[in-house]
C-alpha cells in the first residue's frame, strides 16, 4: 500500500513537471502567432488609422518641375506630391512620422526633406495638437506609376498602407504655379488632366 502511494506521488510529480515544461512552449507558440505583423491597405480617399492618427490622402499630383520657369527645380524622375490630412484623435500632441512610397516591385522612395517650391509643404518636423487636423503636401522623387503610401515603420504593430493608383494622380506637363497650388489643396480625388494641345 505504501509502495503504491509513493509510486502515485512520484508519477504525479513527474506529470506536473512535464506539464510545467510543456505549457510554456505551447503558450509561446500560440502567442507568437498572434504577434505576427498584419498588412492593411486602405483605398485613396478612405480614412486610415494608425494608433491615434487618422490619415486621409486628399490628392496626388505628378510634376516635371517645381518653382518659377526662370529657375525651376528639377527631379531625377518626377515630383510626386501627396496631399495629406492628418487628424489627432488623442489627448496629447503627436508627431506626424515620415511616409514612404512603395512601387509594385517593392522599391522604396523616401520623402524629400527639401520643401523648396512645394505648395503647402507639410514639413519635416511636424506635430498635430489633440483633436486637431494638419494638412499639407509631402513630396517624393519617383517615376509616374502605381504606388502604396506606407504610413508606418518597424516600431508599429502593423503595416498600414494607402493604395494610390495612377488614375488617382494627375500629371501636369506644363508647370503652372497657380494650378499647382489649387490642385494640391483640392478637397477630393484628382481627375485626369488632358495634355495641352500645341
Amino acid at each position: 500500500m505504501i509502495t503504491r502511494t509513493v509510486s502515485s506521488i512520484t508519477f504525479l510529480r513527474g506529470s506536473l513537471l512535464v506539464c510545467a515544461l510543456v505549457m510554456p512552449i505551447l503558450t509561446g507558440c500560440t502567442s507568437s502567432g498572434s504577434n505576427e505583423r498584419k498588412s492593411v491597405t486602405f483605398a485613396a480617399g478612405d480614412k486610415a488609422t494608425v494608433d491615434r492618427l487618422v490619415y486621409n490622402v486628399v490628392d496626388t499630383q505628378i510634376l516635371p518641375r517645381l518653382g518659377p520657369d526662370a529657375s525651376p527645380r528639377l527631379p531625377k524622375n518626377r515630383f510626386y506630391l501627396v496631399n495629406l490630412s492628418v487628424f489627432n484623435s488623442g489627448n496629447d500632441e503627436i508627431a506626424i512620422p515620415g511616409t514612404t512610397l512603395i512601387d509594385d516591385s517593392g522599391k522604396n522612395y523616401e520623402e524629400l526633406t527639401d520643401g523648396a517650391s512645394v505648395p503647402h509643404w507639410l514639413g519635416v518636423t511636424r506635430r498635430v495638437q489633440p483633436n486637431q487636423t494638419e494638412q499639407g503636401a509631402v513630396v517624393f522623387d519617383a517615376p509616374a506609376g502605381h504606388y502604396k503610401l506606407k504610413l508606418t515603420d518597424e516600431t508599429d504593430a502593423n503595416d498600414i498602407y494607402v493604395d494610390i493608383p495612377l488614375t488617382f494622380a494627375h500629371e501636369q506637363m506644363q508647370n503652372d504655379a497657380a494650378s499647382t497650388s489649387e490642385a494640391v489643396t483640392a478637397a477630393g480625388p484628382a481627375v485626369d488632366v488632358p495634355a495641352k494641345k500645341k
